[in-house]
């Protein structure tokens, strides 16, 4: 069973108080009423099946209700933290070397 830490009322508790909203931080077209439909397919369908780190969105069902972002491990379901999606998605050094950056 996971643990999740809520970053919003700062509650540690079993998974069984959340309700898994899907993959965080993906970006939402510029002018969707322009894009075609199959662009607007993937961008609402299409998810990663990433094994190892990845971004989730979980909602504290059971408490304060609001939703806030976790990174996990899919393998071994570590988890390194989280976030309020107003903090936005914080790079971690594996990323940032992916993108070319520096630490």
């Amino acid at each position: 069973m996971l643990r999740l830490h809520c970053p919003h009322c700062q509650a540690l508790r079993d998974e069984e108080e959340f309700s898994y909203a899907g993959e965080a931080y993906i970006p939402r077209p510029a002018r969707p009423d322009e894009i075609d439909d199959a662009t607007w397919g993937n961008y609402l369908f299409m998810r990663r099946n990433t094994k190892g780190w990845f971004w989730e969105q979980w909602q504290h069902t059971a408490g304060c209700r609001k939703v806030f972002a976790v990174r996990r491990h899919t393998a071994t379901y570590e988890i390194s933290g989280s976030w309020t999606l107003a903090e936005g998605k914080p790079l971690f050094e594996a990323e940032m070397k992916a993108q070319g950056e520096t630490a």
